[in-house]
């Protein structure tokens, strides 16, 4: 099939999701009010809860939830052949994603602004809301170790990408000031800001001295290192110090300095870069290599495609997003079907060109199971793959492959950036939710819970040696994080469901994707948890299979507690607001 054909039968679909199944979910089923007053008014403070504009906030909502995953798990699960992979992401997106991200963001919003954690307290009642924060906390934990080693790793590999991200930082800020100081504008200098990021990736790709190359300082990797480790070590370990801080700035400060003008910029990167992808694949028209479906492949694609590809089809960290930092944005209620669909859908554009990069890059289909030998061997080849494939798709538009990559690496390390600080965010919200909820006042407090997110977060990546070596110890608990973040998503749709059903209001948009989800993630699980992890079996790993075997507990605690709520009649006292 030729590729230019499959994105543009992906495209409609995506149009036709946001044009007509958005708007009947809009106006039929949550009832959007543009009257009603958000908590982004309602509690104002400058801090968190900042009443923003639509298009600043889908910016921040998209390129928080986008980050690698997107990118990376398309990547991987083209192992299994691209339809399944196209599938999965373009009806994912319309009929699971959407609806996930959307509902949590009005759920948000009708309850304060509270994260899903702590709404499941008023819908499935209080130990149903600890076990869920504690799935939650151990995800976001996962996010922020995992996502630190990506970005260092990248900075290592393309040394050109470090000095646009950096430079990226003081132009947000400034940007930040004249919105919100000066009344100005955030197009046009956002526009600027992505215009002097992309000229620095032209010069430092061609200009060595402005790489940024911390092993090449250190005499290369048979050189010297500090602390006794190598100096490819040291590099991961000074990125991550540098990460940790900036990123426990960049969540403490209010989100109008650093968080919208940045997602602002990145959103523009998004837009851009779409545009180089979609165009290259016009200009170049390559044809598919790979394989329509892999019958050979020595893992079954059913059940754990769906979990393979969380972000791209749908994502439980989404709702957190939702529910956690937009929903505390959002100006007006309507909005939030252009926040919270649309920017399910531009994920799922995303995941599709993800797909395409990696399936037109290998010249015939035994290269391509060259390198996709094994299911093992996709997860270590897919982010590569994809930059590789994704720079061929940018030379049709004749940029040079140096820039291409350098451009295609700084996307990626932006959008897991955010991703990054908005987890830390996240994380210090949970901390100090389980401060209010175990009477711990100190636990409320800024910094103490930033610092302990921080904390932790370091301290997962740096202490314990990970199967990528030293500054990879996140990866340890990683094969946990598709099961688990699609659980997440799962009780979230539960969670809509049960309100929905509260209200008297038809709950099949959302009961109907989040039992699908859930048999698919248990039945994972179960694979992984009981068969392949447990002491008895091939590949036993204590460490996942303890950890695996609580959030299985749980989550079953969870369903059987929330179906219960959802059985009972409809609450005469529930009110649509809280």
């Amino acid at each position: 099939m030729n590729a230019i054909a499959l994105a543009v039968i992906g495209i409609f679909i995506f149009i036709l999701g946001y044009r007509f199944y958005s708007k009947f979910i809009a106006e039929k089923i949550f009832k959007l009010d543009p009257n009603y007053v958000t908590p982004a008014h309602r509690f104002k403070d400058g801090v968190d809860f900042v009443p923003t504009n639509k298009f600043v906030l889908w910016g921040h909502h998209f390129t928080s939830v986008a980050g690698a995953a997107p990118i990376l798990g398309p990547a991987i699960a083209v192992y299994w052949g691209w339809l399944p992979a196209v599938l999965w992401v373009v009806l994912g997106t319309v009929f699971a994603a959407g609806v996930h991200d959307f509902g949590t963001l009005v759920l948000s919003v009708r309850n304060k602004g509270q994260s899903v954690g702590t709404l499941a307290h008023r819908l499935i009642g209080q130990r149903g809301k600890v076990l869920f924060l504690f799935i939650i906390l151990i995800l976001v934990l996962m996010v922020n170790a995992v996502f630190a080693w990506v970005i260092a790793k990248l900075f290592i590999s393309y040394p050109a990408s470090v000095i646009p991200v950096f430079i990226q930082i003081p132009l947000a800020i400034w940007i930040g000031h004249a919105v919100y100081k000066k009344n100005k504008k955030m197009l046009i200098p956002s526009v600027f800001a992505l215009v002097v990021m992309y000229i620095t990736a032209i010069i430092a790709s061609q200009v060595s001295f402005l790489q940024i190359d911390l092993v090449q300082y250190m005499g290369g990797e048979n050189g010297t290192g500090i602390f006794g480790l190598d100096p490819i070590s040291t590099a991961f370990f000074i990125w991550i110090i540098v990460l940790m801080v900036y990123v426990y700035i960049a969540s403490t400060l209010p989100v109008w300095k650093l968080l919208q003008p940045r997602d602002f910029i990145n959103s523009h990167q998004l837009i851009v870069g779409l545009g180089i992808l979609y165009l290259g694949l016009l200009f170049t028209n390559p044809e598919i290599t790979a394989p329509m479906t892999n019958p050979d492949a020595d893992i079954s694609w059913f059940p754990l495609l769906f979990i393979t590809i969380a972000c791209g089809a749908i994502s439980g960290f989404h709702g957190l997003v939702s529910s956690g930092t937009s929903s505390k944005q959002l100006d007006k209620e309507t909005d939030a079907r252009f926040v919270g669909y649309l920017g399910a859908i531009g994920e799922g554009i995303l995941a599709l060109i993800s797909i395409i990069a990696v399936i037109t890059l290998f010249p015939d289909r035994e290269s391509f199971f060259a390198t996709y030998s094994s299911f093992q061997a996709s997860n270590g080849a897919g982010l590569g793959a994809f930059i590789e494939g994704a720079t061929n798709l940018a030379q049709g538009l004749l940029i040079p492959a140096e820039v291409a990559s350098t451009i295609v690496s700084i996307i990626v390390v932006s959008f897991a950036a955010t991703t990054l600080d908005t987890s830390v965010r996240l994380m210090r919200y949970i901390i100090s939710e389980l401060g209010v909820e175990y009477k711990i006042p100190s636990l409320e407090k800024k910094h103490v819970a930033t610092t302990l997110a921080v904390g932790a977060s370091a301290a997962l990546v740096l202490l314990p040696e990970g199967p990528n070596g030293f500054g990879s110890g996140g990866y340890l608990l990683w094969p946990l994080f598709g099961t688990a973040n699609q659980l997440l998503a799962g009780i979230s749709l539960l969670l809509i469901s049960i309100w929905l059903k509260k209200l008297g209001r038809n709950y099949m948009i959302t009961i109907i994707p989040m039992v699908f989800l859930m048999f698919m993630t248990l039945w994972a699980m179960f694979q992984q948890v009981f068969l392949q992890w447990a002491w008895y079996a091939e590949q036993p790993s204590m460490l996942l299979f303890i950890f695996g075997a609580i959030i299985f507990v749980f989550t079953l605690w969870i369903i059987l507690t929330a179906v219960q709520a959802l059985l009972n009649k409809t609450d005469p006292g529930f009110s649509e607001d809280e």
